[in-house]
């Protein structure tokens, strides 16, 4: 049974919090919010710390070894925050054939990698038998990789685009995924997640599926024992209470199919990873800040927050400026986000620190702010870099970042297993013996040209 919700309680009251930390009471909505505002930037993260440690213990935090493919740039909607996404015909759209996927998956085997992320655009070219094909040749070549693949909005797609049979969206998820999971497909990742509330979703995801299909495809994914993960990109025409529904959703859809599946040996949402808009290269990101735009008054509230409500249902004819204007992130909101998610998803396992976003100081100092994970060493990483952003750690930077951040360093796999704990003195950073050669360097990304892949592991 889940935590008792106690919307009467102030939850301002260390009392409170200290229960709220220790997993016996629930926050309502209307707490997170007056939390995210009032609470001290310091204490939420203290809070936030305290329920991490509750659920993960004091010692160990936790990497893994994966590569993340994009297999194609081709993609049908017209999400106004994205750089990668092509129509088909530029001289850089591609789409990868199954001897440079599989050759990507041998690298990262090569390293001790576990596991594969792969995702990609919404290509209307690629029938349901490529998918199924390319993860029979996968899972044959290559069987101890775990396929982490096909976020909400591209197995939406497969069944629109293909005329997927079926009485009910439930009955066409479900002949999509068996398929795919027949054919190797280990769990979901929580890609195309962005923002639940219509108002939102509707101006930045154009063409992508509502909140209601994501979740249901999770659900059915969850029914089928398959485990997911969620996400939450934020920073941008959202208002705070927009972000505190999203949680909501993920938490009320996540107590569901504990209820109907665990019995059963059904999935869940193992994980919940939360990242800032990131602004180059991008449709949305031509928008002016709040404040830069003719007539803003910044003693009035931010468009986003006049429509955002913590029901979902705000429209965006409550404010003429509403996705016209945005609000970045910086470290200090994205902390505070991500230590509310914290203490809010009482149900979800892992929160993820988003360095590749945020940069390695900052994804370090979230593990004092309710992380518990550092999320991937990363060979390669093509749609956050479109946008802008290219940080890339090796395995022996974030064990050292999570040993300088007071905790034990552990490899892990994507159920959070344990697979090496680097307590000796044959760990990845204690192997290195001079850090100026331990510089960052370029991610792989897909280009016409022919490049090198960096394996960016050990130092090497």
């Amino acid at each position: 049974m889940p935590p008792a919700l106690r919307p009467d309680l102030d939850p301002l009251d260390p009392a409170v919090l200290r229960d709220v930390a220790a997993g016996a009471i629930r926050l309502a909505p209307e707490q997170a919010l007056r939390i995210y505002h009032e609470l001290p930037i310091q204490d939420l993260g203290r809070w936030a710390d305290e329920r991490c440690r509750a659920l993960h213990g004091n010692d160990i935090r936790t990497y893994v070894i994966d590569r993340n493919i994009n297999y194609t740039n081709i993609c049908t909607a017209r999400c106004t925050f994205c750089a990668f996404r092509r129509d088909g015909h530029e001289d850089d759209a591609y789409t990868l054939e199954y001897d440079t996927l599989l050759e990507k998956i041998g690298e990262l085997s090569a390293i001790g990698g576990t596991q594969i992320l792969m995702q990609g655009g919404m290509n209307p070219d690629l029938p349901i038998g490529w998918y199924v094909e390319l993860l029979r040749s996968i899972k044959s070549t290559y069987p101890h990789v775990h396929v982490h693949a096909f976020s909400p909005p591209e197995i939406i797609e497969f069944i629109d685009f293909f005329n997927v049979p079926g009485a009910t969206l439930e009955d066409r998820l479900r002949g999509v995924l068996r398929d795919l999971q027949a054919a190797g497909l280990d769990s979901v990742p929580g890609g195309g997640g962005e923002i639940f509330a219509p108002a939102v979703r509707r101006k930045i995801g154009l063409g992508k599926c509502d909140a209601e299909a994501w979740l249901t495809v999770m659900r059915v994914a969850h029914e089928l024992g398959m485990n997911t993960s969620a996400t939450m990109m934020f920073g941008h025409i959202e208002g705070i209470a927009d972000r505190v529904h999203h949680m909501d959703m993920v938490r009320n859809w996540q107590d569901r199919s504990i209820a109907d599946f665990a019995r059963d040996g059904g999935g869940r949402y193992k994980a919940f990873i939360s990242w800032p808009f990131q602004r180059e290269n991008t449709p949305m990101g031509r928008l002016p800040e709040w404040g830069l735009g003719d007539g803003d008054d910044l003693d009035a509230p931010f468009p986003g927050d006049v429509v955002a409500n913590l029901e979902g249902t705000g429209t965006k004819g409550e404010h003429p400026e509403f996705g016209r204007r945005l609000r970045m992130v910086g470290a200090s909101s994205y902390l505070r986000t991500q230590a509310l998610s914290r203490l809010y998803l009482d149900n979800v396992h892992s929160i993820g620190a988003s360095w590749v976003t945020m940069g390695p100081q900052i994804g370090q100092t979230a593990l004092a702010y309710g992380a518990n994970d550092m999320g991937s060493v990363m060979m390669e990483e093509n749609v956050v870099s479109a946008a802008g952003t290219t940080h890339c750690l090796n395995e022996a930077t974030l064990c050292h970042l999570i040993r300088d951040a007071g905790f034990l360093p552990a490899q892990r796999d994507n159920a959070y297993n344990l697979l090496r704990v680097h307590a000796g003195a044959d760990a990845p950073d204690r192997r290195i013996e001079d850090w100026s050669i331990v510089r960052t360097k370029r991610l792989h990304v897909e280009t016409e040209e022919p490049i090198d892949v960096e394996l960016t592991v050990d130092g090497q």
